[in-house]
């Protein structure tokens, strides 16, 4: 099962951890949910998720004040006596003491951050999904093409590199090369992201590791993209029989999710990068209900139409 540590977490959520006694090390989130426990601290325990990351807002926070102390010391006992992960109090409210002389014996962190409840819940649950969903990798190149993710395949060395290259030359933007992480967050979107290891490099043969960051600029480069078209590089067979109209969407599938894909022969003197920007275009035009293809026919249709009915006359 995969999971995201709590340090990285406070990291990318910004947090203050008001227990820094409190080791966050050893502590994984494998869950994209949180939960916000205003019934636990009313005293009801059923179906309670403590996997969960604990989520105090504004609402939980004035109930936990009208408490008494007695009341506190009983319910905080209770509460932090399951293996929650975290508690995050939102729009800087302060925890009591009591609270948080209870989770230090617990060793359970204590965390604040700036946000109100409703932003920080739906970031963190966003966030968490990327993280946590299902997760392949890929032989490829991710380009991000005028707002479109395009997925590039093929063999090794069929010039995926080259023509990633020309595309960010062009004023496109790489994601990653060589290695595509395909992460599934929803029944309908596929997203990419490079390995740490290989971010924002691309392999040249014959020339080697070049930094497209570096040598391009940050507008280059781009962390992650949806996956919406993806080209697949064939080395070009005179007797094959290539679709020449695209009248029929062909698919490929990663994770159950299904991409349109693109079979593209490849022979010298094919500009590819010029290629994939007319299909990523394309792809667009047919995402907002317009298909050259499907004009052609109808246009064809109409013409053999007329050509009958002025026959008959």
């Amino acid at each position: 099962m995969s999971s995201v540590t709590l340090m990285k977490i406070i990291k990318k959520m910004n947090l203050e951890n008001l227990t820094p006694d409190i080791s966050v090390r050893g502590i994984r989130i494998a869950v994209p949910d949180i939960n916000r426990p205003a019934l636990q601290l009313a005293g009801y325990f059923e179906h309670f998720e403590a996997t969960r990351i604990q989520i105090i807002g504004f609402v939980e926070y004035t109930y936990m004040q009208s408490l008494t102390k007695k009341r506190k010391t009983e319910i905080y006992d209770q509460l932090l006596s399951y293996p929650i992960p975290c508690i995050i109090f939102c729009r800087e409210l302060e925890p009591d003491e009591i609270l948080l002389k209870k989770a230090l014996e617990k060793g359970i962190p204590i965390l604040m951050t700036k946000q109100v409840t409703s932003n920080f819940t739906a970031e963190i649950i966003r966030w968490l999904n990327v993280q946590l969903a299902p997760c392949i990798s890929v032989h490829g190149v991710l380009v991000d093409v005028f707002g479109e993710g395009l997925l590039i395949t093929g063999e090794s060395g069929i010039g995926k590199s080259e023509a990633a290259l020309e595309l960010i030359k062009r004023g496109h933007r790489l994601v990653t090369d060589d290695v595509v992480e395909i992460r599934r967050v929803s029944e309908d979107t596929l997203v990419g992201t490079a390995p740490d290891i290989t971010k924002h490099f691309i392999e040249l043969r014959g020339i080697g590791i070049i930094d497209v960051k570096m040598l391009f600029g940050v507008s280059s480069v781009k962390e992650t993209q949806s996956i919406d078209l993806v080209i697949h590089l064939e080395d070009w067979d005179k007797d094959k029989e290539y679709d020449r109209l695209g009248l029929q969407e062909e698919y490929t599938e990663y994770l159950g999710n299904k991409v349109v894909c693109h079979n593209l022969p490849i022979r010298p003197g094919r500009n590819l990068a010029i290629i994939c920007e007319s299909a990523a275009v394309n792809h667009r035009q047919k995402k907002m209900g317009y298909n050259a293809a499907q004009e052609l026919y109808a246009r064809v249709q109409n013409s053999l139409s007329k050509g009958r009915e002025e026959e008959d006359e």
